[in-house]
């Protein structure tokens, strides 16, 4: 056993060292032909925009030069992800109009959380596409696109739709969490939304168990990020004492550690269940907590500066909206030059955060195991 162990050791050693290179050494990349996509607002890549309200400027200025349902300037982490695959960006499954999910399809919605929770849109944000709902989606588009593509004949009749064999060969990324944490601080109780933690890892988990009776086997699965460390957050009056070493809340990092650990001991478990399957836990919070700790090392300003938004006096006025306060218009535009901004809108980050992310997490520096995500398809091996 022990030698056993060693080996792993040495192994995973090895591998460390091939990611900090950039590639790893005798194992071919994979062929991912399709990428599918579950999530809230931090992969949402127009799925929001399709059901609710159409994101209005100046979203999407600095890659798409207009607004397309991202809550960026530009691209997601998602979008990079794609590009680094050699995929195109993820069509929303509920955009209806221009659409191709040959490569997959974009299941995330702005506002969504892993439970089902006891509110609304229209009252707090909060997406009634929750993971199952997300999960009920996919099956009927696998379902459908399937019956469809061998329904038609012909490329041109099928170019749009999914190929059937692609989906045990896809990669599904599971990336939510974040408004589940921000619901339970709507709690103020504290004691219950710790005792409600394990119930909502385990509803990531039975999404999990749905796609991989759908025929997924590659999981890619995001933790969620340093909650605390959002300028909108920031902005409001905080005792020195509430903050840590970067200037954020400890209060709420706090939570979001504690799902953290407990979704990656269930990951673990899942590994055990599904001995046929590559499940990979991505620590998106020490990735994102690491370039806020770095922010001006990294070229940015401090990480609780804001690029669009008004957020002064206690007077906050989101991207791209207006306000009218003792009789003066407010207007909540965007800063001069987004590149040098961590923060997007106070909660979402801006392309050029997200591209540092990206770059970061897909050379598999933020992986167990520590595998880029080009090679996601592939187990350790003691051999």
């Amino acid at each position: 056993m022990e030698i056993v162990k060693l080996s792993l050791v040495v192994v995973l050693f090895f591998i460390v060292l091939s990611v900090q290179s950039g590639e790893v050494k005798g194992i071919p990349p994979c062929n991912f032909k399709a990428v599918y996509v579950f999530g809230d607002s931090n992969s949402d890549t127009g799925g929001g925009s399709a059901a609710f309200y159409p994101a209005g400027p100046p979203s999407g200025e600095t890659f798409f030069g207009r607004p397309v349902g991202r809550g960026s300037d530009g691209r997601l982490i998602i979008d990079f992800i794609a590009e680094h695959l050699g995929l195109p960006h993820l069509s929303p499954y509920l955009d209806s109009v221009g659409t191709s999910f040959r490569h997959g399809a974009n299941f995330a919605i702005g506002g969504s959380t892993i439970r089902n929770q006891n509110e609304s849109m229209s009252l707090n944000g909060v997406s009634p596409f929750s993971l199952d709902i997300q999960m009920i989606q996919f099956n009927n588009f696998k379902a459908r696109t399937g019956y469809l593509y061998n329904q038609v004949k012909g490329h041109s009749q099928r170019r749009n739709l999914p190929r059937p064999q692609d989906f045990s060969n896809a990669l599904y990324i599971l990336d939510i969490g974040q408004n589940d944490i921000a619901a339970g601080f709507r709690m103020k109780n504290d004691s219950a939304f710790h005792a409600a933690i394990p119930d909502i890892v385990e509803q990531l988990a039975k999404a999990v168990y749905n796609l991989h009776d759908q025929g997924a086997r590659m999981f890619w699965i995001h933790n969620t990020g340093p909650i605390g460390c959002l300028p909108v957050t920031l902005h409001y009056h905080l005792k020195p004492e509430e903050l840590d070493s970067h200037g954020c809340l400890k209060s709420q990092n706090d939570f979001a550690n504690e799902f953290n650990k407990q979704l990656k001991e269930r990951v673990i478990k899942l590994r055990a269940e599904f001995p046929d399957a590559i499940l990979t836990y991505v620590d998106m919070y020490a990735a994102k907590y690491e370039l806020i700790g770095n922010a001006k090392q990294e070229g940015f300003f401090d990480a609780a500066d804001i690029c669009c938004g008004f957020h002064e006096d206690d007077i906050h006025v989101y991207c791209g909206n207006k306000l009218k306060f003792n009789g003066t218009e407010i207007y909540a535009g965007t800063c001069e030059d987004p590149s040098k901004y961590i923060s997007w809108d106070g909660v979402h980050y801006t392309e050029a955060a997200n591209h540092w992310v990206a770059n970061h997490i897909i050379s598999g520096s933020f992986s167990d195991p520590p595998m880029p995500i080009k090679h996601a398809c592939h187990k350790p091996s003691l051999e």
